[in-house]
């Protein structure tokens, strides 16, 4: 039984060896551009990328494998090394194009081969050609063949190619055969944790190229690949585009009249309190149900509350990416899970580093969820704070840790942060399955009870903090920015299409707020989007990049609101909120009495609006 295990053993850290050298090429051959790091940053490289590797080279292992299981109950049937050689040398060859070819994509694009670069390859190669012309030919191709022979020499010392313990008894064949595909299955998956593995798990660095190098490069592609099963097609195309973007456009028109500046500091240190779930409909000044966010409800008397505002999507990724990004939902579609797009997008952490600011993220969870870490450290952020940074102790929930154990460790850390800071906490136990570490505030076993109970935990969890925060030398110019990354069904199994689902709180805080201000409501109707302009526009720094967002505290800006679902949109104003269904093409709810003229122009807004969003998603 050892020796079946040795065997595929071989096999298996053949590949591992194999994607090692492409990774050592990469990093020899971007070398000037990480001189500047510490060795041991640079070698961590390789030990970040192992998870990646290990599902990757699990794949390729996976027809072997059934094979090799196969052959282990059929004693009579000859082996093949003549197909199995074949194979690895198969995919030898197409791999080391693949990273090789790698190699010179990176230079012109900053991003590793992907989807985009084959359809061009394969649509376009005049252009693809010419795209790469000033690439050094001899060079790549001596480095390719290189590689190339190499590893197939390396193949032939490290892999044997042979079919072991076929005459044991048949339950220790069994057990080979469940150990076998039990070990490859958790390799590809990355291992037992809640999130399956995405390429956050081997993010580490500040610097983008170690991240990218950890990667790897096929797992990526094909990852890639997959992504973009549904083509890349616009499935939102209503207008032509010139049509599209002038709808669009008159949205976003920029207003005559100045900002009102209602901070009395163009440069105070910055909290972003990203609420999980924070729904509107547990808000009481909101509207909502009274005693669930006590804490909440009396910072408002010393705030500025933007009463109606809209949550992109349902999703803590396209929420993450609307109020840091400023970029809408892409409904059937996540930015954040495409590494070569979502970098590309615009983040208020990478414009206030840009001046002058530190930066720093906290999550209790596992930064690598849908991607999110890779997001975080390809926009900016110096420092990130995970589940990794706590005690196992305190990792007692499902999510990770608890609220109240963040908090604590931000407020800690802000002590020796350099100012002015710029720091984002992420909560998570207001979130399905609705854990708690104490008696729950609500009576009861419905899911109701459970979610106004782990929400009023959060809001105890946001209260203590800023208590605390006021007793540090910081506080008195630091402005907190209180903002849901979405709302929720419940209370109530809203469907996806009920505007409420996606109303969240925006609420500004600090003792850095003008005297003037504090107690202000902003009535004006907003999304999570609006965030960037309106705070970049009181630090004075020009929001340009962002422009799916507007200056919610500008009296001219125009008044609307887009989210979106898989199947539809919801656009709002201050005269009706519709929502529509994109395979039924046509309205499916509306707040208020139907006005013909109104819908229209609702409908025709949205469709824009969401054609636009797609269309530059492609195109990232």
């Amino acid at each position: 039984m050892l020796k079946s295990f040795i065997v595929f053993g071989r096999y298996f850290l053949f590949w591992i060896i194999f994607f090692f050298l492409e990774r050592l090429i990469f990093l020899i051959y971007y070398s000037e551009r990480i001189s500047y790091l510490g060795i041991s940053e640079i070698i961590s490289t390789f030990w970040r990328a192992l998870r990646l590797d290990f599902s990757m080279a699990a794949y390729i292992s996976a027809i072997p494998a059934i094979v090799y299981i196969t052959l282990l109950f059929l004693p009579s049937v000859k082996f093949s090394k003549i197909i199995a050689k074949t194979y690895v040398v198969f995919f030898v060859i197409v791999f080391s194009t693949i990273g090789i070819s790698n190699l010179n994509l990176y230079r012109e694009w900053g991003s590793k081969i992907n989807f985009r670069a084959l359809e061009m390859a394969i649509s376009a190669p005049k252009e693809a050609i010419a795209s790469t012309s000033s690439s050094p030919v001899i060079p790549m191709f001596s480095i390719l063949f290189a590689y190339m022979i190499f590893s197939v020499f390396l193949s032939n010392k490290v892999i044997w190619y042979q079919i072991a313990d076929r005459t044991k008894s048949l339950g220790i064949r069994l057990i080979i055969s469940f150990f076998l595909a039990s070990t490859l299955f958790l390799a590809i998956r990355g291992g037992w944790q809640l999130s399956p593995i995405n390429q956050s798990m081997s993010y580490f660095s500040s610097e983008p190229v170690l991240n990218h190098a950890a990667v790897n490069t096929e797992w990526n592609l094909i990852q890639d690949i997959l992504n973009n099963k549904f083509g890349n097609e616009n499935p939102y195309n209503y207008y032509n585009e010139k049509d599209a973007k002038k709808i669009v456009a008159g949205l976003f028109r920029k207003p005559a009249e100045p900002t009102p500046q209602v901070l009395d500091s163009d440069r105070p240190n910055i909290v972003f309190i990203i609420l999980e779930s924070f729904t509107a409909r547990l808000v009481e000044d909101l509207g909502g149900e009274k005693g669930v966010s006590p804490n909440f409800k009396k910072l408002v008397s010393e705030g500025i509350l933007f009463e109606n505002i809209y949550a992109a999507s349902g999703r803590t990724d396209k929420g993450v990416v609307a109020t840091l990004s400023a970029f809408p939902s892409q409904a059937i579609r996540s930015i954040m899970k495409q590494n070569d797009k979502q970098e590309r997008l615009p983040a208020i952490s990478q414009d206030l580093i840009q001046n002058g600011y530190s930066s720093s993220f906290y999550y209790g969870g596992e930064s690598e969820f849908f991607n999110m870490k890779s997001y975080i450290l390809s926009h900016g952020y110096q420092k990130m704070v995970d589940q990794h940074s706590f005690d196992i102790k305190d990792m007692n929930s499902k999510w990770g840790t608890y609220d109240d154990k963040v908090f604590s460790k931000n407020i800690a850390d802000l002590d020796y942060a350099k100012q002015p800071f710029f720091s984002t906490i992420l909560t998570l136990t207001n979130h399905e399955p609705f854990e708690l570490p104490s008696e729950p505030h609500f009576k009861g076993d419905d899911v109701d009870s459970k979610f106004r109970s782990t929400t009023f935990y959060t809001d105890s969890c946001l209260g203590a903090y800023l208590n605390q925060a006021k007793q540090k030398s910081w506080y008195k110019n630091t402005l907190f920015v209180a903002i849901a990354d979405h709302g929720h069904r419940i209370p109530g199994n809203l469907m996806e299409y009920n505007p409420e689902r996606y109303r969240i709180p925006l609420l500004f805080f600090g003792e850095v707020i003008k005297p003037e201000f504090k107690g202000t409501r902003i009535n004006k109707i907003g999304n999570q989007t609006d965030l960037a302009a309106t705070l970049l526009n009181q630090l004075k720094i020009d929001p340009k990049r962002f422009v799916w967002s507007k200056d919610l505290l500008n009296p001219g800006t125009a008044e609307f609101a887009f989210f979106n679902w898989d199947n539809g949109f919801g656009f709002a104003n201050n005269e009706q909120i519709i929502s529509f269904d994109n395979i039924g093409k046509s309205i499916i709810l509306r707040k208020s009495p139907s006005n013909s003229n109104v819908d229209s122009i609702l409908t025709s807004n949205g469709k824009a609006y969401m054609q636009e969003v797609y269309r530059q998603y492609l195109e990232y």
